[in-house]
């Protein structure tokens, strides 16, 4: 999974990014992926670490310095944000704390997002 925190140590504040849209190097995540479809490549946590080869050696990266693993603006407008339920909680289950790009075929979790 790829949680990246956005507060100094103590303070409970983050995100978990569950999914991305393969914009560049495509070809890279598909073999770290052992191939498979553009839109499984990185949609959900797992698949999205293994497509961009993140695990315990990036812990603790700072995302907003230059690295092998960092954090940028979009080269592309992105559209409308929705809100959802999160996924897979037994507490606070109505709270909408899921954010997601509306009608992105790459969205993980319910197809119900994508469309």
């Amino acid at each position: 999974m790829l949680n990246v925190t956005s507060e100094p140590a103590g303070i409970g504040a983050g995100v978990l990014l569950r999914a991305l849209e393969p914009l560049e190097g495509i070809d890279r995540m598909q073999r770290f992926r052992g191939g498979g479809g553009m839109l499984d490549l990185a949609r959900g946590p797992g698949r999205l670490a293994q497509a961009m080869q993140i695990d315990f050696r990036q812990d603790g990266l700072d995302l907003c310095a230059a690295s092998a693993l960092w954090l940028a603006a979009s080269g592309r407008k992105t559209g409308a944000i929705g809100t959802s339920v999160r996924i897979g909680l037994s507490r606070n289950v109505d709270r909408r704390l899921r954010f997601y790009e509306r009608g992105n075929p790459y969205v993980s979790g319910p197809k119900r997002l994508r469309e």
